[in-house]
């Protein structure tokens, strides 16, 4: 029988954390039925009012939770958490108002550019691209098996409150809650972009179509500005012109920090 073929201490703690319906999928092979489960609950969740989002549980991820909630209790190989200090998180980031996500990543540009490959948004090379329509981040390539996930329906309506529930940023140079919701708001009011997918370092979002031609430079730049270990740390001869023709083929944005 598969070790994970039912949820584990650590993940039933996270959905204990969310406090909302969450569904567990077992490792897989083929990552079918996770995605049918999760375009039927996008499609629910309009009607509903809730947000589906896909989770890696891990240690990791649970430690960034905790942390910035100021929730974790007892000792940590137990899962335990200070449940009201989640309510009190969740009810003040649902409650501010949401910051300019354009003014964060113009803000966050110009440092950006200070490096190697300040260059970037001229190269429109496209002889290499990715064409991206489908989730990779969830998926163990040593197994060539999905991670264990949770599908999670976040209970809001507007898709970049998810942050609240799931604070895993403010880490190295991933952004915090308020910037997360804040960038999240701006993509979705500007191409519908909706957070889709989260393990402890990456971060997906589903867009309804490719981007169109003239808009695929300006939002290469702001999402180098967003997370520039895409770039930096991507593939070897990754630009932001590259980045740009990715975008014009693909309807998965894909975010890693190191």
């Amino acid at each position: 029988m598969n070790e994970n073929a039912n949820p584990d201490a650590r993940t039933e703690a996270l959905m204990r954390y969310l406090g909302c319906p969450c569904e567990y999928f077992p490792p897989m092979e083929d990552d079918d039925p996770i995605v049918a489960a999760y375009n039927y609950a996008v499609r629910l969740g309009v009607r509903e009012g809730y947000v589906p989002v896909l989770i890696a549980p891990s240690d990791t991820l649970w430690e960034i939770l905790t942390m910035n909630t100021e929730a974790g209790r007892g000792d940590f190989e137990d899962y335990d958490f200070d449940a009201d200090a989640v309510a009190q998180y969740r009810e003040k980031m649902l409650a501010q108002s949401i910051g300019d996500g354009k003014a964060i990543l113009t803000e966050r540009l110009p440092m950006r550019f200070e490096g190697s490959r300040e260059e970037a948004p001229d190269d429109e090379d496209a002889e290499e691209f990715r064409e991206t329509d489908h989730f990779i981040s969830y998926w163990d390539y040593e197994t060539q098996e999905t991670q264990p996930l949770v599908l999670a329906k976040i209970p809001v309506k507007n898709p970049w409150k998810v942050f609240a529930y799931l604070p895993f940023g403010g880490w190295n140079d991933c952004p915090d809650t308020t910037a997360l919701m804040a960038v999240s708001k701006y993509w979705h009011e500007q191409h519908g972009a909706v957070p889709a997918v989260l393990t402890y370092d990456t971060l997906e979002y589903s867009v309804p179509a490719p981007i169109a031609e003239e808009s695929a430079r300006e939002l290469a730049a702001e999402q180098y500005a967003f997370c520039a270990d895409i770039v930096e740390q991507g593939a070897p001869s990754m630009t932001v012109g590259k980045l740009a023709a990715d975008l014009k083929r693909s309807n998965i944005w894909y975010f890693w920090w190191d």
